[in-house]
């Protein structure tokens, strides 16, 4: 990945990305994180992400590896994707909130 691009990767992450790392931290404590996604080995890949998430946020830019620019585009993939399946109605304590929180994004904190 080039550096512009790494440049872009980098500011649409932290568009997406709208916990913090002690609250992403958190979050993936709770049974409601635990409780969705897809799951082969115990972990879900939004679980395993969200951490991944953590340790991306606390690395500073220049010291970000090609693996973690890889993810962090990955990121920003699932999140626009995901948010383009908002269900209808009331979204507080819903699986696909969940999902959202477990990559780091919060729709609650949009509305």
């Amino acid at each position: 990945m080039d550096e512009d691009k790494k440049d872009e990767v980098y500011s649409e992450f932290y568009d997406c990305v709208n916990m913090q790392p002690k609250e992403l931290e958190e979050w993936l404590e709770t049974e409601e994180s635990k409780s969705v996604g897809d799951s082969d080995s115990g972990e879900s890949t939004g679980h395993r992400s969200g951490r991944r998430i953590v340790e991306i946020k606390r690395t500073r830019k220049d010291d970000l590896s090609d693996d973690q620019f890889e993810h962090m585009n990955k990121v920003v993939g699932y999140v626009h994707r995901h948010l383009s399946q908002r269900p209808d109605g009331d979204i507080e304590d819903t699986d696909w909130r969940y999902s959202l929180m477990n990559w780091g994004h919060d729709p609650v904190k949009d509305d």
